[in-house]
């Protein structure tokens, strides 16, 4: 057997209505902080929801401060603005809640805020030195997985992004409560939850670091998603697909922190950078397209994840691996999110400049199971169009 190393997580609640039960969780794990920081976005703040974890803090005699600016592919200024208002609250304990763009800009505070690194000092791997604050993340959507990985992903330019992938960004308790999620939108629920899928599919063929764990992993991430997907969309108040969908984010978030995305995250993010398309949603535009690129080296392993999302099909692995394809897009269809990207804005004479950014994602592409060039990147923007 090959070797590998896992790492995840150090503590993982899954109930919901546990968020207004955050106080005493704290309170039990972090007896000695006193000063908790909310990272969040504007939105999710309105609605409201937090209001009970934050109750439940101040019952325990914490102080609770909360930064609400985080916008989506949250830049550099929003990542200082937050470490230098943690300074001045002196928190000693810092709480992600949202979405991925609040969950990576918690990691990054968590990092920073007792620290002598400057940001543009830790993008890249390994390059967090020291302890961070403790670290508690809590999602309001079933996608990125933010909360059980190791990776915060800052824009750095109008249109390019910076990772920053550290052991010190694995937060100490991730909480998972969809009370939280029951507000989101059906378009919302269908692009986070099948950029989740797009998770476990990708971390089940990744080139380098698949592993018995993680694939595991990916596989009961994508059984609770794909089940789960369409009857969230359908009716949002129904509380048990969506705690399942969260659940099975946070494993498929699992899985490809420890055996990383590839082609399909490499050829959105141009799509989300340069034209403003959710993450997820990037995602799903490009999906059956580099799944159709990579079936020649890896169409025995999606005949496999098709027996977990269209269990009737048959025949070759080939024709299994078009089986999942298509029951990919049908969900997407059937969720009624966007499915070309001329729908999202995007034009023949668009797809040169997509290629140039995607084939510099090295770090992404290396981990898919073909090796892609230039000009299949273009190509398949071209069949996505």
């Amino acid at each position: 057997m090959t070797a590998f190393a896992f790492s995840t997580v150090a503590s993982i609640v899954s109930q919901p209505g546990a968020a207004a039960e955050l106080g005493q969780l704290v309170a039990e794990r972090f007896p000695a902080c006193r000063r908790a920081l909310l990272v969040t976005d504007p939105g999710f703040l309105r609605t409201g929801l937090m209001a009970p974890a934050q109750r439940s803090l101040e019952a325990q005699g914490l102080k609770v401060s909360v930064y609400a600016g985080v916008v989506a592919d949250p830049p550099e200024r929003i990542v200082l603005e937050a470490v230098a208002f943690a300074r001045t609250e002196a928190a000693d304990l810092v709480i992600g809640f949202g979405g991925g763009s609040s969950m990576d800009v918690a990691k990054l505070v968590a990092v920073l805020a007792d620290s002598g690194q400057a940001l543009a000092d830790i993008y890249g791997i390994g390059k967090v030195e020291g302890k961070r604050l403790p670290l508690v993340q809590v999602p309001t959507t079933a996608g990125t997985g933010s909360e059980v990985t190791n990776i915060a992903i800052v824009t750095t330019g109008e249109a390019t992004k910076m990772g920053v992938v550290a052991p010190q960004l694995y937060a100490d308790l991730a909480l998972l409560d969809a009370t939280l999620t029951l507000g989101l939108p059906p378009l919302v629920t269908a692009a986070t939850g099948i950029d989740a899928m797009v998770h476990a599919i990708e971390a089940y063929t990744s080139r380098h670091k698949k592993n018995p764990l993680s694939d595991n992993l990916a596989r009961e991430g994508l059984r609770l998603l794909s089940a789960n997907l369409l009857p969230a969309c359908r009716k949002g108040g129904d509380l048990a697909a969506r705690q399942a969908m969260l659940l099975g984010a946070c494993l498929a978030g699992q899985a490809f922190s420890n055996a990383p995305v590839a082609a399909v995250h490499a050829l959105a993010y141009p799509i989300g950078g340069i034209f403003h398309v959710p993450h997820g949603l990037s995602n799903s535009l490009v999906l059956p397209h580099v799944l159709r690129f990579n079936a020649p080296d890896a169409a025995h392993l999606y005949a496999e994840l098709a027996a977990i999302v269209v269990p009737e099909a048959g025949g070759s692995a080939e024709a299994r691996t078009e089986a999942l394809i298509a029951a990919m897009q049908q969900t997407a269809q059937a969720s009624g999110i966007e499915t070309s990207l001329r729908q999202v804005g995007i034009a023949e004479q668009d797809l040169d400049r997509l290629a140039d950014d995607a084939i510099l994602q090295t770090r992404l592409l290396g981990n898919n199971p073909r090796e892609l060039t230039r000009t299949d990147a273009r190509a398949i923007y071209a069949a996505a169009l």
